[in-house]
């Protein structure tokens, strides 16, 4: 009876060590897959709702230009870059806003790491809309074995070793990184001579656990506003922050110029 559980598990465990050799194998052929199909870099600049300015004068190309930063990343730099774009583009950076035409406001909201999925769903979010930072994670492999109790055992912590060091070959060294920037956009144009903008506005806060206010405004304006979100990523195998957000700051400043 000893010898037959011998050979059951010694049978497990060969079982188990040639599925582990074909996982390998297949972990491997993935990562070289990822390194060949991700080995540039990748970078798309998308605006959720699109924006239609008409043409000024000369006269009246005077840009305010405010660029927040409410995301965990203090080196993102975006301001200084817009400002020169829109400069070559003939326009006159103000710090007044009351003499610009003019007002970009900008606020990035997230910069990180996230998924394909997260990127969609902050952009059809549009302005104010829900966020998402995603998960990209890597799993275990579990691989069953029969024999007894024994086999069990013996194939279990098998299976945990191949699992742990296929994990490690495809996790650890080649991954599929994509970085995200979400931003939020407010443009103010100064309406024409003559033309009166009335803005209402509706708020709902918060009161305690379950009760709301609803606070409701209405104004008088000489200004158009317009607000929409632009989400730019940037996807590589085994991508870095810090080769990521140049060619994602250069993203976000030919897209926000381009309104212009």
């Amino acid at each position: 009876m000893d010898g037959n559980n011998r050979v059951l598990q010694s049978s497990s465990v060969l079982r188990v060590a040639v599925g582990g050799v074909a996982l390998l194998f297949l972990s491997g052929c993935a990562a070289s897959s990822v390194m060949i199909s991700k080995r540039n870099l990748d970078v798309q600049t998308k605006m959720s709702e699109t924006i239609f300015l008409d043409p000024v004068s000369p006269d009246q190309k005077g840009m305010y230009v405010e660029v927040r930063n409410t995301s965990d990343k203090d080196n993102f730099e975006l301001e200084g870059p817009i400002k020169d774009a829109i400069t070559k583009r003939g326009y006159r950076v103000t710090q007044n806003p009351n003499e610009a035409h003019y007002r970009l406001q900008a606020n990035v909201l997230q910069v990180g790491k996230t998924d394909v999925t997260a990127a969609a769903t902050a952009l059809q979010g549009g302005y104010g809309g829900p966020m998402a930072l995603g998960a990209v994670a890597g799993g275990g492999i579990a691989l069953a074995s029969g024999g007894g109790y024994g086999g069990m055992a013996a194939g279990g912590l098998a299976g945990a070793a191949i699992g742990g060091l296929t994990e490690f070959a495809t996790g650890s060294f080649v991954k599929d990184v994509v970085f995200m920037v979400v931003t939020d956009i407010q443009l103010t144009e100064k309406a024409a001579e003559g033309v009166i903008v009335k803005q209402d506005s509706q708020q709902n806060l918060k009161q305690g656990m379950g009760g709301t206010q609803q606070q409701t405004t209405s104004e008088v304006t000489k200004h158009k506003k317009y607000r929409t979100r632009v989400v730019s990523t940037a996807n590589k195998a085994n991508l870095e922050y810090e080769e990521a957000a140049p060619a994602l700051t250069q993203g976000l400043t030919r897209a926000l110029s381009g309104l212009f």
